[in-house]
């Protein structure tokens, strides 16, 4: 399967997705199944995997509808409160579910920067293995430490870096970033999503140029075989329409060879998430 490991969906209103601002009204509004199919069909992508973008269950159980009701939907990467005594209690009542691939918290919108040190957020990590969830790791490039340290109390967690851990791409800043996600790199249970790297560039004057040398580092440290593409769409839309970043990330991989390519563009997805091959809708 060729899969887009990262996209979003939601019913937009201000109230519930307040970090839209008056920048970016090109996503202030619903993104459905139906907005999405023609774009992944057009670039020969086979699915997706849907990333919550609302902290709550309900908005989890809300995913994994759409996934069961739209084939192409090959996985959730859903919310579950990881810091609460309940959070077991949560995650068995999903455990049924298979398309449940995943859990994030959005661990960037803290304002504690070591908020996934805390017992209580790392006590919800151990409970993943059980039911064979992958944890996505949305932060900033500040967080990278941290995140070494966190990643290292979970050895046998499979871990998945969002959006290259958005480094500054608009300045052209490469350092400290690189050399931590390098180091973060050397944890074998630790992948990366090549995604997200057009909205932390200049939204309208950004190149494939800007973007190469932030692929290239990703690229040395992860290798092929730890890679995924992710589209954020349509978190996207704010710098580039979804062909446009399909196309930029085909230019990118074009050198590997054909196995090395297919990691990238969905083999990984499926081993990290799970993902069981199924019929397009």
């Amino acid at each position: 399967m060729k899969i887009d490991a990262h996209q979003h969906f939601w019913h937009y209103t201000p109230e519930a997705f307040g970090w839209i601002d008056d920048r970016m009204q090109a996503i202030g509004r619903d993104f459905l199944p139906e907005d999405l199919l023609p774009q992944i069909r057009a670039a020969g992508l086979d699915g997706v995997v849907s990333v919550q973008a609302r902290q709550t269950v309900e908005e989890t159980r809300w995913l994994l509808e759409l996934a069961h009701t739209h084939a192409f939907i090959k996985g959730v990467v859903g919310w579950v409160p990881l810091v609460s005594p309940d959070v077991g209690g949560v995650l068995e009542r999903f455990a049924g579910d298979d398309l449940l691939a995943g859990v994030r918290h959005v661990l960037q919108d803290e304002p504690d920067d070591d908020y996934m040190l805390r017992a209580d957020f790392n006590q919800g990590i151990d409970l993943l293995q059980r039911y064979d969830l992958a944890y996505d790791v949305l932060i900033f490039e500040r967080h990278l430490p941290q995140t070494i340290a966190f990643v290292d109390r979970h050895p046998d967690q499979r871990f998945v870096i969002d959006h290259v851990a958005k480094p500054r791409i608009q300045d052209g800043v490469m350092a400290p970033w690189n050399s931590h996600l390098k180091r973060l790199a050397e944890r074998p249970n630790c992948y990366c999503k090549v995604s997200g790297m057009v909205t932390e560039a200049d939204w309208c004057t950004w190149t494939e140029a800007d973007l190469r040398p932030y692929w290239e580092t990703v690229l040395e440290a992860f290798g092929p075989s730890r890679l995924l593409f992710g589209s954020d769409w349509p978190v996207c839309r704010l710098a580039c329409d979804y062909a446009r970043w399909y196309q930029t990330v085909a230019q990118f991989i074009a050198p590997l060879s054909d196995a090395e390519q297919a990691r990238i563009l969905g083999g990984t997805a499926a081993d990290i998430y799970r993902l069981a091959p199924a019929e397009n809708d």
